[in-house]
C-alpha cells in the first residue's frame, strides 16, 4: 500500500487516482449507506470537492483502496465554508445544527471528511494500515499549511480505531443518530500522534464514514 495527497491543482500526478477515489466513495457512500448526495452512475461529487480541498488516498496495485478528504476551518468556496460550519448554520440537511458548541474557524485547525476504506481490505491487519496510511497523510498535508490539530463528524467507532492507532481522539459534544442507522459526532484529536509506537486496531468490519447528506 502506498499513500499519495493532493489537491485539484495537483491531481494530474497521480492518474486516476481522484476519479477512483469518487467511485469508491460512491460506491459506500450512496450504495451501501443510501446516501441523498450528488453523484451518478460512477461517482459522487459535492459542494466541498473544490479548490480548497486536500486528498489523502492510499494505492493498492493501482486500485484505490481507500482515502479521505480535508480542508480548513477557514475555507470559503461560494455559498459554503465547511461542511460542519454549513451544518451549525443550517444550510445541510440530517445534521443537527447545534453539533458544535462553539464555531470554529482557525487555520490551526482542519475538517476532514469522506474517509472510505474499501470492501476488497478483508482482514483486520489491512484495513489498520489503510487508516493508518489515510490519517498519516491527512496530518501531513494539515501540518504543511499550518495545522495542529484535525477535527470530523465521524461515527463513535472510529475514535476507537483512531486510540488504537496511537491517536489522541475524543468526542466533542453528544451524538446523534443518522438516517443511515448509524451515530454520529464531532471528534478532535491532535494532529500526531500520542505515542511512537501505536498498536494495530483490532477490528474495522465496515468501511467509516465522514460526512452526512447535504442539500443539493
Amino acid at each position: 500500500m502506498e499513500n499519495v495527497t493532493f489537491s485539484l491543482s495537483t491531481l494530474h500526478r497521480h492518474g486516476s487516482a481522484f476519479y477512483d477515489y469518487l467511485g469508491l466513495c460512491k460506491r459506500f457512500f450512496v450504495g451501501q449507506l443510501g446516501w441523498n448526495i450528488p453523484h451518478d452512475d460512477d461517482v459522487e461529487m459535492d459542494q466541498y470537492d473544490n479548490p480548497r480541498a486536500h486528498y489523502s488516498v492510499v494505492i493498492r496495485d493501482g486500485e484505490v483502496i481507500g482515502g479521505a478528504r480535508a480542508m480548513s476551518t477557514t475555507a470559503t468556496w461560494g455559498g459554503h465554508t465547511y461542511m460542519l460550519r454549513d451544518a451549525v448554520a443550517g444550510k445541510l440537511v440530517d445534521i443537527p445544527a447545534d453539533i458544535m458548541a462553539v464555531e470554529v474557524a482557525s487555520n490551526a485547525v482542519w475538517e476532514c471528511t469522506r474517509l472510505v476504506i474499501s470492501d476488497n481490505l478483508r482482514t483486520h491487519a489491512e484495513r489498520s494500515t489503510c487508516l493508518s496510511l489515510i490519517v498519516g497523510g491527512l496530518i501531513g498535508v494539515a501540518a504543511e499549511n499550518g495545522a495542529d490539530r484535525l477535527m470530523s463528524l465521524s461515527p463513535l467507532a472510529l475514535m476507537r480505531a483512531l486510540r488504537q492507532l496511537g491517536y489522541a481522539a475524543d468526542r466533542v459534544g453528544e451524538p446523534y443518530r443518522n438516517d443511515d442507522g448509524r451515530q454520529y459526532a464531532v471528534l478532535s484529536m491532535p494532529a500526531a500522534r500520542s505515542q511512537s509506537h501505536a498498536p494495530r486496531a483490532t477490528h474495522l468490519a465496515q468501511p467509516m464514514a465522514l460526512h452526512a447528506p447535504s442539500v443539493v
